[in-house]
């Protein structure tokens, strides 16, 4: 985990110059799918940006369609068996304008290739890589929220499951 945190000054740096997006896109297959839905909600709760998550699969039964020029994608490409699917998926929303960040694990020459910034996390056992590859982006969220200015201790309309039933 220290050296998933080891990015964060350039993740600071990069939500400084990209926090004012309406709408963000996160794409993953298989476990990073997963976390690609987190990553997705934890920049709606805390930033109040208008953000989806979407199996790279299903890219083109009509999510495509909502990609132009400018809109930021996060593609993660951490779970190595669809790394070259995704990679594709990045590769497709790239042709079409978007501004791709991705997160990738270290010495993954092939995401830089194709994306705008790559957030690197280490390397580790497939069922744990995504508690890695979450890293990256609850701290995106967290920057992006502080630099506009959002309570990130205490979003709005968001009631905690431990306090509502």
């Amino acid at each position: 985990m220290e050296a998933a945190l080891a990015d964060k000054a350039k993740i600071q740096y990069w939500a400084s110059q990209l926090y004012n997006k309406h709408s963000i896109f996160f794409i993953g297959r298989n476990l990073d799918y997963a976390v690609a839905l987190e990553g997705s909600l934890k920049l709606k709760e805390i930033s109040y940006i208008h953000s989806e998550a979407y199996a790279g699969g299903e890219l083109k039964h009509g999510t495509i369609s909502l990609i132009e020029q400018g809109t930021l994608v996060f593609t993660l490409a951490t779970y190595q068996p669809l790394v070259e699917k995704i990679r594709s998926n990045a590769e497709e929303v790239r042709a079409r304008g978007a501004y791709l960040a991705a997160v990738a694990v270290e010495g993954d020459e092939q995401m830089s290739a194709v994306s705008d910034v790559v957030f690197t996390v280490p390397k580790t056992l497939t069922l744990l890589q995504p508690s890695l590859t979450v890293i990256p982006l609850q701290l995106f969220a967290y920057y992006v929220a502080s630099q506009k200015g959002c309570s990130i201790d205490q979003p709005k309309n968001l009631a905690k499951s431990v306090t509502v039933e």
